[in-house]
C-alpha cells in the first residue's frame, strides 16, 4: 500500500492521459452523503470482504475515509488479498476538503 496525499490525487484525476484509479470510499452510508469525491464507489468497511470481488485486483484503488485510518485498514485487507496497486488517501476526505476542494463540507 502507498500513501497518496490529496494533491497528487487531484493531479492524477486531472490527468487524461492516465489510467484513472477505482475510488473506494470505505465510509458509512450517511458520511458519504454529507460529502464525496464524485465517481466514488462506496463500499462500507465492514463490507470490503463480502464485496471485494466487485473490484479489478490489478485496477488502481484508491482507499477513502474520514481521515485516513479506516482506508488504509481497507487497502491492507485487500493488498493481503492479492490486490497489486493500493493507495490510501492521506488525511483523508477532511484533508481533501481543505487542501483541494474548500467548498465541500466537512463534518
Amino acid at each position: 500500500m502507498q500513501n497518496i496525499t490529496p494533491a497528487q490525487l487531484a493531479q492524477w484525476l486531472a490527468d487524461g492521459d492516465r489510467s484513472q484509479p477505482t475510488l473506494l470510499d470505505v465510509r458509512e452510508d450517511w458520511e458519504v452523503q454529507t460529502c464525496h469525491i464524485a465517481q466514488s464507489k462506496n463500499v462500507p468497511l465492514g463490507d470490503v470482504p463480502a464485496r471485494q470481488g466487485e473490484l479489478d485486483t490489478d485496477a488502481p484503488i484508491v482507499c477513502i475515509c474520514h481521515h485516513g485510518m479506516r482506508s488504509a485498514r481497507a487497502a491492507m485487507f485487500l493488498e493481503q488479498q492479492g490486490f497489486t496497486q493500493m493507495f490510501n488517501l492521506d488525511g483523508g476526505i477532511d484533508a481533501w476538503a481543505r487542501q483541494v476542494d474548500p467548498s465541500m463540507p466537512t463534518y
